[in-house]
């Protein structure tokens, strides 16, 4: 890897790693803004902006926005989580400079005019109307909520219909000239390319971004809760989860291997218990979602009316088991696992160009391979038991959609 960092002189972080054996290269701007930097009467303003920032320049019409990435074989994306937007493309390595200077006009000369506004508003609404239909996307916001209940962290990224129905064009602009600032963001590139180049391309472009922008985040605080959606459904889908814990965490790596252990895999523990000796399930996996600040760790599954009595109880036994014998084997295929998929990974520009702005948003410098992979071969069972038991002290959080009658009582693990 040849990683590279410049700040410029308006606060704007470039990064860039060359990979000079590719002919492609993945550009883009990361801005440390999202969904929990929102007031509740305006939940759902940055992927509004997110969406509206595509939709015409003082430069550039929304159709020649999308056909001038296209004219060159490109294409140009965005999405919106709860810590960071994110704007990004993937060009032909001659074809780097139109991707800087499109990802530029897009972040400071949207015009945000009012009928492209109004179309872009009904399609948001659709999208929203689209995930509620969908109830292995919606539990997860309703486990996000009852977890984190009347905080910025615990609401939707899409906000609502309501809502957003009634957003003003001046909300969604004062939120993007009050929030997109150089400070805020930085801006990867991955691929063939060279990095003073890019220095350049980016000096230029970004010159009219304000150079400083207020952000006051509250701390998410974890409470814990039970939500149930009773639907006439074929499944229930559920998420079971408690607290987990940041990126910044020194056990973290740690976390991150308990996970895959538990639930990452077909050789893993749910999977193997719950899928193939059971057959409760058709889906189930563990997942660990870490912020800045904070984080959460859980179970997805759905199952059927019938089986769902039966499938909370085994979960939470499975639970409680972490933190009893673990075997070597368990650890060295969980250990596998995550070295294995971040070194697929480094063969993505695009992954190379993610990967390099969450570094430098989260530990404010680029995070070697080789860091990584010695922190993973570090985590043993001792410090797998640690954090199983660390999991298991607070108050469970448990979303579910579907027919929720056999359900049972939220779990309580013992202190």
């Amino acid at each position: 890897m040849d990683v590279q960092v410049t700040t410029l002189a308006n606060g704007l972080r470039v990064v860039t790693d060359r990979m000079a054996t590719v002919e492609t290269a993945s550009v883009g701007a990361w801005v440390d803004v999202g969904t929990r930097d929102e007031q509740a009467p305006i939940n759902g303003v940055s992927h509004f902006l997110e969406h509206m920032a595509f939709k015409g320049t003082e430069r550039r019409s929304a159709y020649d926005i999308a056909a001038d990435i296209e004219a060159v074989g490109g294409h140009l994306n965005a999405y919106t989580s709860r810590e960071n937007t994110a704007y990004y493309a993937k060009v032909l390595k001659q074809d780097v400079p139109l991707a800087v200077d499109m990802i530029a006009d897009i972040l400071q000369n949207s015009t945000m005019q009012a009928d492209e506004l109004e179309r872009e508003r009904a399609v948001i609404i659709q999208e929203i109307h689209q995930a509620h239909d969908t109830p292995d996307d919606i539990v997860f916001d309703y486990f996000q909520e009852s977890a984190y209940p009347d905080q910025a962290m615990g609401r939707p990224v899409l906000g609502s219909a309501e809502l957003v129905q009634s957003m003003q064009r001046d909300t969604v602009l004062d939120y993007m000239q009050n929030h997109y600032s150089a400070s805020r963001m930085i801006f990867a590139a991955a691929g063939n390319l060279d990095h003073e180049k890019i220095v350049r391309l980016a000096e230029t472009a970004f010159s009219h971004l304000p150079a400083t922008s207020e952000l006051t985040r509250e701390l998410p605080t974890y409470c814990g809760g039970d939500f149930r959606d009773d639907r006439d459904l074929e499944q229930v889908h559920l998420v079971l989860g408690v607290e987990g814990l940041s990126y910044l965490d020194e056990d973290f790596y740690t976390a991150s291997v308990l996970s895959t252990l538990f639930g990452g895999g077909m050789s893993s523990r749910l999977f193997q218990e719950i899928r193939e000796k059971r057959g409760l399930v058709y889906s189930i996996y563990a997942f660990l979602s870490s912020y800045s600040d904070g984080g959460l760790f859980g179970i997805y599954a759905g199952t059927g009316a019938d089986e769902v009595g039966q499938l909370l109880p085994l979960i939470s036994d499975e639970m409680a088991k972490l933190t009893g014998t673990i075997e070597e084997d368990e650890i060295a295929r969980a250990r596998a696992q995550l070295k294995a998929s971040i070194l697929m990974s480094l063969e993505s520009t695009s992954s190379r160009c993610e990967q390099m702005a969450r570094q430098i948003s989260i530990y404010g410098r680029p995070i070697t391979v080789e860091e990584t992979v010695d922190h993973i071969d570090a985590v043993n069972a001792a410090a797998l038991k640690k954090v199983a038991e660390r999991f298991l002290s607070g108050p469970v959080t448990l979303s579910a959609v579907g027919p929720c009658g056999q359900l049972g009582q939220r779990p309580i693990f013992p202190q």
